[in-house]
């Protein structure tokens, strides 16, 4: 087989998150140029559909839109049946949706702690269970990609996020442990941890672009597009012996 055989995902379904704007929706956008059918799931129903819209004018057929909370299971569980209504199965599930505030740990309130963890980490619990079942159950194997963060590795600053920081920790974390129990079913999973990336929610705080540019090796803040490939490799038959990992790709940030 060719080797760029192995990233084509014809005939694959993916559910991704978080994917109204930012990495999810690059992710989305890779896997449909990828050849998949994507289940576009996000919170924030102005977004997703003006991403569905987008995206059904260059692969007419190709996406679904589906509005999911991620901290409800009941939430959850309808996208998958969504899915499974829709395209009958499910491959690649890349557990996306995120949020973060800027707090101090001293000034933060516990419902502010706390709501982070429920997106970032039971979020993700909640998802990858959810889309592991389905895959479990057709017994065909499958490919979960959870979004870390490179803050799960390092504590950022200046800007403070350590409720975010130990959100992203525990959601790599959690990756690991079920690409550990799931492997015996061939679902794979694992995570990607970006550095700083020029989202839509990271563009605006151009007073921090300065203070992180020169921490960054390469210099420069990353671009959502320069995700796709990596996410693309997990999903793909090219990573087929790949899981319980997490790849960093933030310019360099960590090596420092």
């Amino acid at each position: 087989m060719n080797i760029l055989d192995q990233f084509k995902l014809d005939g694959k379904v993916a559910i991704v998150t978080g994917a109204g704007q930012g990495i999810g929706k690059r992710v989305a956008l890779g896997y449909l140029q990828a050849g998949a059918k994507v289940v576009l799931a996000a919170l924030d129903d102005e977004n997703l559909m003006a991403t569905a819209s987008e995206f059904e004018e260059s692969f007419p057929g190709c996406s679904v839109s589906a509005p999911c909370d991620v901290t409800v299971q009941e939430s959850v569980d309808a996208l998958v049946a969504t899915t499974m209504k829709k395209w009958g199965r499910l491959d690649i599930a890349v557990c996306n949706a995120g949020i973060v505030t800027l707090n101090s740990l001293e000034e933060m309130s516990l419902e502010e702690f706390e709501r982070i963890q429920k997106v970032n980490v039971s979020g993700v619990f909640l998802t990858a269970q959810a889309c592991a079942k389905s895959m479990i159950e057709k017994g065909e194997g499958g490919s979960i990609i959870v979004t870390a963060s490179m803050s799960a590795t390092v504590i950022n600053t200046p800007q403070k996020i350590g409720h975010y920081c130990a959100s992203k920790a525990a959601a790599k974390q959690l990756a690991k442990a079920m690409a550990v129990e799931f492997a015996e079913h061939n679902v794979r999973v694992n995570s990607v941890s970006p550095g700083y990336i020029m989202t839509e929610l990271v563009e605006p705080l151009i007073d921090f672009h300065a203070l992180w540019k020169p921490q960054i090796p390469m210099r420069r803040l990353g671009t959502p597009e320069e995700l796709m490939g990596l996410y693309l490799y997990l999903a793909s038959d090219a990573s087929t012996y790949m899981t319980g990992s997490d790849v960093i790709i933030d310019g360099g940030f960590t090596s420092v």
